[in-house]
């Protein structure tokens, strides 16, 4: 899930340690996609706060320097609204 994306954020995380610029977001940004990225089943784990939250630092990160990146965000993001509709329907709690 979102892989490469992933990749793509610890690259870019290495390059903000030399800068120093890291957010308090980019901290929380970063602790939910490694939970996600360490198993399939921990995307479906997360709480529905968890995955609004996510989805509010995903889509306020910027990635259209980067196509790939970018488009990873936007699989990503629907992965997010999916789940989140699952939830909030009812159905999650089966998946």
């Amino acid at each position: 899930m979102g892989l490469l994306f992933i990749r793509k954020i610890k690259s870019l995380i290495s390059q903000q340690h030399m800068s120093k610029d890291i957010t308090a977001e980019d901290r929380e940004r970063i602790t939910l996609l490694h939970l996600i990225s360490s198993s399939k089943n921990e995307f479906k784990k997360l709480s529905l706060e968890q995955l609004r939250r996510l989805q509010e630092l995903v889509e306020k990160k910027d990635y259209s320097h980067d196509k790939k990146a970018h488009k990873s965000k936007v699989k990503l993001l629907a992965k997010i609204n999916l789940r989140i509709y699952e939830i909030d329907e009812g159905k999650g709690i089966f998946y």
